[in-house]
Formats: C-alpha cells, sequence, structure tokens
C-alpha cells in the first residue's frame, strides 16, 4: 500500500487538489454550500473536466465521472483504488467508495497540506444518512475542535487514543517523535495507516483495542482524545465512532480517571468530551470528582442542550431521522435519560497535566462565548500561569496589562463615576470580567515600571486610603486578575513541565 500511497499523494499534488486550490475552485458561495452537504453549486463550478474539477467531483461531490477523466487526473491509478476499494469503475464511469479530502493543518510552522481519506460523507443533498456500525468518520467539527485545543509544544511521545481516520495522529506527528495511535475499528486502523503513507508519514504506530488497554504500560507526554462520548442507553445498534458501548458518560469518566497513570510528569492530556447534568447537583461539581488532585484541570464547558435536542441531534447522525422506527427510537432514548435523571448534557473540553509536585490546581468554567481559535496557547498560557504564581511575591512583580485589553465603561450620562467598569480581552478566552475604580486604576498603571505593590500604595495616597488595608483587599482580587490573563508576569517564563 506503501507505493499506491505514494503515487496517489503524486497524482494529489500534480492536479493542485489541497483545500486551497479546491476553495479557489469552487468559489465561496459552492465551498460554503460543500460544507452545508450541499452539491449542486459546486458541481456547476466543475463542470470543465481538467483534474482539479475531477478529483473534486470523484471525491467531494460524490459525483460520477467519465473514465477517460479519471484516468487523467489518477494516471495508472484507476484499476489499483479499485481494487483497493477507493474507487468503483465500469468501463465508462469512475465514482468513489471513500472520501480523499484535501485539509489544511495547522502546525507551530504554520500552514501544511495534508489528505485524509475516510468513509464517504452521508446525507449528500439531503440522500439517506444511515452508515454502518464500522463507518470511519472524516474530518469533522469535533476533530477540528480538538486539533485547535491540542497543545502544540514539542514532545516525545504523543498518544492518539480513539484515532478513528488519524487526524489527530496527523497532527501530532509534525511535533512528536513517536506517535500511538490505537483504535477498535479495525477499518479505521488500515484507513489511518494509508493515511500516513498518504501524507509521508513514518512516526506513528497502530494498535487495535479499547481505550488504554494497548499501551497498559505506557506514559505519553501528549493525550489527544476525540472518544466515542455520546451518552446513550449502550443497547441495540452501536456507531463505533461515537459510541463507546457504555452507558451513560461512563466512557469519558474512565478516561479522564485513568489518564494520569498514563501520563509523564508533566505530560498532558486533552479531551474532547461531554458529560451528564444531572437533576439536583451542578455539573462542575459532579467533574470535579472524577479529577485527580496530582493534576493541574482546566474544564471548559462550551454547551448545554437538553435531552430532547440531544436525541434529535444523534438520531440524525446516524440517519435514522424520517425512518419508521424514528419515533421509537426517540422515545426510548427520551425514556431512557429520564429515568437516570439527565436534565440536559454538557459539551467542552478537558485539559490535565500532570504535575511533579503533586498539588494540582482545578478550575471549571462554563464558558459558551466566543473564543479566539486555535484556543491551544491560551491553554498553555493558563498551564504557565500555574507554575509561575506559586513562587512569586505579587506585591514585588512589576506586572503589565495585556496588550488586547480594553476597558468597556457605562453608566447614567453626566454621572461623576461610572456605574460598571468591564475589563475585556480580545483574545484567547476573550473573558470579561466586572472591576471596581481600584482594582482599574491598578491594572492600568500596570506597565511594567512599578511594583504592584508601589501601585497600590499609589492609589491608597490618591484615595486617601490606609495602604495596609487596600493591600490586604486587594491583592486576592488582582491576583485573580493574573491567574485570568488580564495582567502578566513581565518576568515569567511559559513552564509546561510541572
Amino acid at each position: 500500500m506503501a507505493d499506491l500511497a505514494a503515487r496517489l499523494a503524486e497524482a494529489l499534488a500534480a492536479a493542485g487538489f489541497t483545500y486551497d486550490g479546491v476553495a479557489e475552485r469552487l468559489g465561496p458561495v459552492a465551498h460554503a454550500a460543500l460544507g452545508r452537504n450541499e452539491t449542486t453549486p459546486g458541481l456547476r463550478r466543475t463542470a470543465h473536466a481538467d483534474p482539479l474539477s475531477t478529483l473534486t467531483r470523484i471525491f467531494l461531490l460524490q459525483a460520477p465521472v467519465r473514465r477517460s477523466d479519471a484516468e487523467a487526473a489518477l494516471p495508472g491509478l484507476v484499476d489499483p483504488l479499485t481494487a483497493e476499494g477507493f474507487l468503483a469503475a465500469s468501463v465508462g464511469e469512475v465514482a468513489a467508495r471513500l472520501d480523499v479530502r484535501p485539509y489544511a493543518a495547522e502546525d507551530a510552522t504554520g500552514s501544511r497540506d495534508l489528505w485524509v481519506v475516510s468513509d464517504l460523507t452521508p446525507g449528500l443533498d439531503g440522500s439517506e444518512a444511515r452508515v454502518g456500525g464500522d463507518h470511519v468518520l472524516g474530518i469533522s467539527p469535533a476533530s477540528l475542535s480538538l486539533s485547535r485545543l491540542t497543545l502544540r509544544s514539542p514532545v516525545e511521545h504523543a498518544l492518539d487514543l480513539g484515532t478513528g481516520c488519524g487526524v489527530q495522529a496527523l497532527h501530532l506527528a509534525t511535533h512528536t517523535d513517536r506517535v500511538v495511535a490505537t483504535d477498535v475499528n479495525p477499518r479505521a486502523l488500515r484507513i489511518v495507516a494509508f493515511n500516513a503513507e498518504l501524507n509521508g508519514i513514518d512516526n506513528v504506530e497502530i494498535r487495535d483495542g479499547s481505550f488504554f488497554a494497548p499501551v497498559a504500560d505506557e506514559r505519553f507526554d501528549l493525550i489527544a482524545t476525540n472518544p466515542p462520548f455520546v451518552t446513550s442507553p449502550a443497547t441495540g445498534e452501536r456507531l463505533v465512532y461515537r459510541d463507546s458501548g457504555l452507558p451513560g458518560d461512563r466512557a469519558v469518566e474512565d478516561i479522564v480517571r485513568r489518564a494520569p497513570d498514563h501520563l509523564t510528569e508533566g505530560g498532558v492530556c486533552q479531551v474532547l468530551a461531554n458529560w451528564v447534568i444531572a437533576e439536583g447537583s451542578s455539573w462542575d461539581e459532579r467533574l470535579a470528582g472524577w479529577l485527580d488532585p496530582g493534576c493541574d484541570a482546566l474544564v471548559v464547558q462550551r454547551e448545554v442542550v437538553d435531552p430532547a435536542e440531544y436525541v434529535e441531534m444523534w438520531l440524525k447522525d446516524s440517519g435514522h431521522h424520517g425512518a419508521a422506527d424514528y419515533v421509537e427510537r426517540y422515545d426510548t432514548w427520551l425514556s431512557w435519560l429520564a429515568d437516570q435523571g439527565v436534565e440536559g448534557v454538557g459539551f467542552g473540553w478537558i485539559t490535565l497535566r500532570r504535575r511533579r509536585d503533586g498539588e494540582g490546581q482545578h478550575r471549571l468554567d462554563d464558558w459558551p462565548h466566543l473564543v479566539e481559535q486555535p484556543i491551544a496557547p491560551a491553554i498553555g498560557e493558563w498551564l504557565a500561569v500555574r507554575d509561575s504564581l506559586p513562587d512569586c511575591d505579587l506585591l514585588g512583580e512589576r506586572l503589565t496589562l495585556r496588550p488586547d485589553v480594553v476597558q468597556e465603561t457605562s453608566g447614567p450620562p453626566g454621572a461623576e463615576d461610572p456605574a460598571t467598569i468591564v475589563l475585556r480581552q480580545q483574545r484567547g478566552f476573550r473573558r470579561a470580567r466586572s472591576v471596581d475604580t481600584v482594582e482599574a486604576a491598578a491594572a492600568g498603571a500596570c506597565d511594567g515600571d512599578l511594583t504592584l505593590g508601589d501601585i497600590l500604595d499609589a492609589v491608597a495616597d490618591l484615595l486617601d486610603r490606609d495602604a495596609a488595608d487596600l493591600r490586604a483587599t486587594y491583592l486576592p482580587r488582582l491576583t485573580e486578575l493574573v491567574e485570568d490573563g488580564y495582567l502578566e508576569l513581565t518576568r515569567s517564563v511559559l513552564i509546561l513541565d510541572r
């Protein structure tokens, strides 16, 4: 297969079959329509049978093409690709049986063109979206979200747990000496092996097995996983790419609880997940019980959906919407959630870091607002602050206000003082925080020249306040501004190995 992968890569590159090349050929309207699973605008834009248009029609628009056009776009490859199950060919036409998709992967060195093989995207143009139990999902919003969440510092050993078509493994391979990619789906393992060969990547090791079983005695510097997290009764038909076979959110809980045992000191695990919000309890209290005290943890809840919306979403995903048994499936799933006391399901991100000193700090935020993407640098900065703060006397530090932070004020026109003052970040998590005049004055004066203690003393003098009392009152609040990234330690070095 290595020779076939190399020859296919050569043909794809020669045709300009890259993310940017396809986007330009389709144009913004047709490209956006394809993102909504509509192909008609794209078919209109690819009527001319040059190699780029032909490849776009075959693999992305799932339209049959003349065999002569396929031979021109894939010279000498139609028969071998047909034999390996990539294409279906007759005397006159060629159609795709697998998706070959260009992908622009962002890494530490910039954008890199890759190709990702997966099963065909179901449901184009409103067609039946039913997929088989061993369906290998391609590039999806979930895989893109995890790729933007994952730290990209160079490491030695990384694990892509539940690799699917291998998107995360391809990313990890760019900044990791050795990547282990695991899955329980034999079709996925074959596809990720081909994807590594297709992209000239030779540092990915592929293993068959469930969860941490294939790496039972190993530790990693970085674990990235988009596990099969769908919260369901775990009965009946199972789609391996989304259903773990465990009831509820047990799969996510097990990963979060067991991951620290597979992390090196300073190692990081990042999980894209959903979790149950149970009646009568808060989501953060429940998840806090999963977290290892020897790990730093940043858990961010990005969205909450009610049980009905949740069931509808996943029944549509599996192609059951409109099927004869749709109502029965809907009612059964909804009844199970009600019996389990589920009042909602949260979606979000979990980052764990195993600390050398064994004294982790846990932060659980409900933050559904827009963030800067990729969000990984902001997560790295949060971890760095966890390292810097315990070892410093903040009053003796020269802090700086982060350049992207702006101050917003509101209140009645003509009032002497604003009713509210808000500090708002323009980058990273784009947090917003209400502050009073002392916090705003102190933050505004943080330009790296004076220590925080000197600034608070100056503010106390200006307001005719007791300096010691002002320090005692406002040091905790200004510490929170440092923790949240509004203020920076000028001497701080990003250390991610605790």
